[in-house]
């Protein structure tokens, strides 16, 4: 038995960590959280000081046991959980479980997986931070008394279903994206008229040249932007001014958790929690320092092993010491950006992994490099025939600088104009030659949905969240069907052109795609209708200020500014007394809208939710024809549906007419469109329109689902809705929607089961479940 045991929360950095100390220590693993609160009846005594209630999870006793006995028989026990306030409870729960005393047990901190992090750790360890603690609990119990008492509340006054659910920065978060999509539809498009013109002529150096330059502002109607260029006809263009202009571009700072996601967001397409999984695997096998972080500081060991890097890599000159300030003056805990370890580039055998390594070493090398600098250059352009004025101007890098290394990415409300280009030698009152000038229609754009990207920014802006959270709280929107990632199709539309040429000015129409959006945050209908409930009656829990303070207040705890159990008690008593009074008296909402009168039978229409979703329903269940209901498509909303779109719906079932004899009907189903042929049911491809899709398309799609099924249909006893199939792994008996496994002795003569063999195993697999697996480790999450 080794003298000292380490408990740190993952497997992967359990056994690093092993070869770093040697055999005088066992390090093990405790996989995140060993107690969690109570399910039932909340897990707080709120009348005995918020006191909690903790038990430890079934699927946590085998290692809570195995921890014990290890515990019992070592001469000393070092805690060695992630260094936020997560990590730091975690100790403390690992403190209470093992009987260890809190003031005495040696807590060790890292911010990297190194030899010399982990000797130094040890060499200093220290005691538990109760602070830190108090305010994870804070946050714990803070969370779990919103979703506790306001969940109830959804399910007595929503019609809808009985797994609603609010969250602290969850239903935050929703709100946001409403907010946005609102702002959306109601924004109103206007055009303007943006005016480009394009020259040639020769530079001072006699060679020939052309470039663009841009005319005087925007113009508000065609009619306006029609007369500037006729008033150029004719008219003479002259260089009238020239200004050359120094600037440079400053690198960003180093990542912090926030920013690593939406970069990586930007750069590499990967969602917030797939950036949060591979970091993690960087650092557990010792590539990175820890990645939940909000500080952009360096160490001055890493600063000077970056300085040898830049220096070695690309000379003194690319070299810049820079120190970065905290926006964020709490920055919680980890006292490092995410930065590489060492800074000679890793091997990093996984594809996805590595570019996230790439990411990283890049940004932190491009920290401590030099501007770039540039020459703009500004043409003022003189028009003889009218007193505005044309504008050129170009940009020309003079030294890369960080560029050589690493270019920031850019949200889409970020981008707007294109990049300049370098203009040619031009002197002032040189005469150019006019080719063209172009009268543009441009129209206005509303704010772009989120992003993940955008969304995790916009939370850190707000001052909502903290490292830990934003992952885990874009996946729970989506995951509770309050928030959706989808992509948006664009939309055709007409813009106008006016084009000078030879003093002539002629007019053209082309057409362009616009508004297609790809993997952006969309509100579910579900989403909207609880957050329009929360915000009504719970306007405290869902001000994004309120929010942010109540952040500021955890931050407090953990600094011993403020005593935990105090902050929850001026929390909850008027919260309790706004559940109380939502109980009471709010009305119960049927998330439905009225549309008009269906004009056939004279019955109203609405846009309501239904059990699997927003649905159209003509007719009420109190009269005695049954009502007709109709699923709206994924692109359309209760919100904004309008009577003419909800009466399109009810064009299904089609029939699209016989195919070998059968009719085939179209319709929309719980899982989607389908083709019903035969009495069987194909589902339709993604890109089939059920509204617009012909027999010619439908048929063939039939005959290759049926053969794809034939092919993998080894036995079917039809009475019984029974079918043994063949499967990727392996033939297995099929009952309605549920698979069953065959046994291992049956599986090469599945062909020869009998029905009452088949019946059998059903039920035997039924009496005798398999065992799940246990889920993934979960840490972090509110």
């Amino acid at each position: 038995m080794a003298k000292n045991l380490v408990i740190v929360e993952s497997p992967a950095k359990a056994k690093t960590i092993e070869k770093i100390l040697g055999k005088d220590f066992e390090v093990k693993s405790c996989f995140g959280h060993i107690r969690d609160l109570e399910k039932d009846d909340m897990g707080i005594d709120i009348e005995n000081n918020f006191k909690p209630k903790y038990v430890i999870p079934d699927d946590k006793e085998k290692v809570v046991k195995e921890l014990k006995k290890l515990a019992k028989d070592t001469d000393e026990v070092w805690l060695a959980t992630d260094e936020d306030r997560e990590g730091e409870a975690i100790s403390w729960h690992l403190c209470e479980v093992l009987n260890l005393d809190p003031k005495t047990t040696k807590r060790i901190v890292f911010h990297e997986i190194t030899k010399p992090a982990i000797e130094n750790a040890v060499q200093h360890p220290r005691k538990l931070d109760m602070d830190r603690v108090n305010a994870q609990q804070a946050r714990r119990i803070l969370d779990r008394i919103v979703g506790f008492e306001i969940s109830p509340v959804l399910w007595r006054k929503m019609s809808m279903r009985n797994s609603l659910s609010a969250g602290r920065v969850q239903s935050v978060a929703v709100r946001l994206i409403v907010e946005r999509e609102r702002e959306i539809n109601a924004f109103q498009t206007v055009s303007t008229f943006k005016v480009e013109a394009w020259f040639t002529g020769k530079d001072i150096n006699g060679k020939s040249i052309s470039f663009k330059a841009e005319g005087p502002g925007k113009f508000k109607t065609a009619e306006d932007a029609e007369k500037f260029l006729q008033e150029c006809v004719g008219a003479a263009y002259t260089v009238k001014d020239i200004q050359v202009k120094p600037g440079k571009k400053s690198p960003a700072a180093p990542f912090t958790t926030s920013t690593l996601q939406q970069e990586a967001s930007r750069k590499l397409g990967y969602s917030v929690s797939k950036t949060m999984l591979l970091a993690q695997k960087l650092y557990e096998s010792g590539n990175i320092t820890y990645m939940r972080t909000d500080s952009v500081n360096l160490s001055d060991t890493a600063i000077t092993e970056i300085e040898k890097a830049i220096k070695g890599n690309f000379g003194e000159k690319y070299h810049q010491h820079r120190k970065f300030k905290n926006k964020n003056e709490s920055a919680q805990e980890a006292h490092e950006a995410i930065r590489p370890t060492y800074m000679e580039n890793a091997t990093v055998d996984d594809s996805d992994t590595r570019k996230l390594y790439e990411l990283i070493w890049k940004r932190t090398i491009a920290s401590q490099m030099a501007d770039a600098e540039l020459e703009k250059t500004i043409a003022k352009i003189d028009i003889s025939t009218n007193h505005d004025e044309l504008t050129a101007s170009g940009e020309v890098l003079k030294f890369d600088g960080f560029l050589k290394v690493y270019l920031e990415g850019h949200d889409d409300e970020d981008e707007t104009e294109e990049q300049e280009g370098s203009l040619p030698p031009l002197a002032v009152k040189q005469s150019l030659d006019l080719k063209e000038m172009k009268a543009t229609e441009r129209f206005s754009r509303p704010a772009p949905r989120y992003t993940e990207a955008s969304l995790v920014k916009k939370l850190e802006e707000l001052g909502i969240g903290r490292p830990s959270t934003y992952a885990p709280t874009i996946t729970t929107i989506q995951k509770r069907n309050y928030v959706e990632k989808r992509d948006k199709e664009g939309v055709k539309r007409d813009f106008r052109i006016l084009i000078l040429k030879a003093d002539k000015i002629s007019k053209l129409t082309e057409a362009e795609n616009t508004g297609a959006e790809k993997s952006k945050l969309f509100p579910t209908d579900l989403g909207m209708i609880v957050t329009d409930f929360l915000n009504q009656y719970f306007n405290n829990v869902m001000d994004y200020g309120f929010t942010a303070k109540i952040e500021e207040e955890f931050d407090e705890i953990a600094s011993g500014k403020k005593v935990w159990n105090k902050m929850l008690k001026e929390f909850y008593s008027p919260f309790h007394k706004d559940v109380e009074n939502t109980l009471e008296n709010a009305e119960r909402v049927k998330g439905e809208r009225p549309l008009g009168v269906d004009a056939a039978s004279g019955k109203p229409v609405v846009a309501r939710m239904g059990r699997y979703g927003p649905m159209i329903q003509i007719g009420s269940v109190e009269d005695e024809e049954k009502p007709r209901f109709a699923k709206l498509k994924a692109t359309q909303s209760i919100e904004t549906i309008s009577m003419e779109e909800a009466m399109e719906l009810f064009k299904l079932p089609r029939n699209l007419g016989l195919f070998e004899g059968t009719d085939v009907i179209i319709n929309i189903g719980r899982f989607g469109p389908y083709a019903q042929h035969d009495k069987k049911f194909y589902s339709l491809k993604k890109e089939m329109d059920p509204y617009t899709v012909e027999l010619d398309e439908v048929a063939p799609l039939i005959a290759e689902k049926r053969t794809a099924k034939d092919e993998r249909t080894i036995k079917i006893f039809e009475k019984e809705k029974i079918q043994i199939l063949k499967g990727p792994y392996g033939p297995y008996i099929k009952q309605g929607l549920k698979n069953y496994k065959i046994p291992k002795e049956k599986i090469e003569t599945a062909a020869d089961i009998t029905l009452e063999e088949a019946k059998a195993i059903i039920e035997d697999v039924k009496a005798n479940p398999p065992k799940k697996k246990a889920p993934p480790r979960k840490k972090k999450a509110e």
